[in-house]
């Protein structure tokens, strides 16, 4: 397996998507409301397409439950990052140490072996997110909870990226299309996190959660279709190339981040975010070269 610039420009793709969907989070009122209705709203998206192509092989079963509960502290810590710190800050912490997270633990857990090339691929990756997130290390020091929020939604991210890089090629060396899992880990992942915001209010709040959904339905749905695209190229692409590389890849979302929350939610810019941009796609040659 390699990382072909096919791979590459789809992978870009799904950074494009993903950082696009948690922009429409970090621009909500509620942040935990967002994240539940998207997801929700997301899984009604997956059915039809679900239904056309069927069911991944019971064989995966066992790897969409375990991601199905590690999704859901996925949602909590990043609905708690978002809550207490901007995106340009905990988007660019949470994404950029996973793939370190990923390559750190790729080869004991996929017995994938990184070249020099790959690993410096990753290291700049990470380092240009440090520097894109981290512009003001007072700042962000200072939002302690959003930090530890963030470094804990990363740990989280390297996990459920080894389980579902593990189903996706089960899936594959059964024969199924790559997206009959993934689709049925949206369809049943639009569940246990919306209902545990549920849960979690009281009757009026439950009421303003409805109300909420009424007027924000529409872009929850163009939320939820971009996540799902996102998470389909990215899963694909890792039938396609190792799962370090790829992860690593993933994140360059970190760079459509943070010029959505410059350009939209009027976030600060500055040369040392410059810098870590530069860096970031230097990283993403010696991925392609790797």
């Amino acid at each position: 397996m390699s990382l072909t610039w096919g791979v590459v420009l789809a992978v870009l793709c799904g950074a494009v998507l993903h950082a696009g969907w948690n922009t429409l989070v970090k621009s909500s009122g509620d942040k935990e409301v967002d994240t539940a209705l998207v997801h929700f709203v997301g899984a009604l998206v997956a059915i039809p397409p679900l239904l056309l192509v069927g069911l991944p092989p019971a064989a995966t079963w066992p790897y969409i439950a375990a991601s199905l509960t590690v999704h859901v502290a996925y949602y909590i810590t990043l609905a708690g990052a978002y809550k207490h710190g901007e995106l340009g800050m905990t988007y660019p912490i949470m994404r950029g140490s996973a793939p370190l997270l990923v390559a750190l633990g790729s080869s004991f857990v996929l017995g994938e072996s990184l070249t020099p090339l790959a690993w410096m691929g990753v290291l700049a990756v990470t380092l240009g997110v440090a520097l894109v997130g981290l512009a003001h290390p007072g700042e962000a020091l200072h939002h302690r909870r959003a930090l530890i929020y963030a470094l804990a939604n990363a740990c989280v991210i390297a996990t459920y990226t080894f389980i579902d890089g593990s189903g996706v090629r089960v899936t594959a060396a059964a024969g199924h299309a790559v997206a009959s899992y993934v689709l049925l880990l949206f369809v049943l992942d639009g569940v246990p996190y919306p209902a545990l915001v549920w849960w979690q209010r009281d009757r009026a709040g439950r009421r303003a959660i409805v109300a909420y959904a009424r007027t924000r339905w529409p872009l929850a749905a163009l939320g939820g279709a971009a996540s799902l695209g996102s998470y389909l190229i990215a899963l694909w692409a890792m039938t396609r190339a190792p799962v370090a590389l790829v992860s690593a890849l993933r994140e360059t979302s970190v760079l459509f981040a943070t010029a959505f929350s410059v350009w939209i939610l009027k976030e600060r810019f500055g040369l040392q975010r410059a810098t870590g941009a530069v860096t970031i796609a230097g990283g993403v040659i010696a991925l392609r070269f790797a």
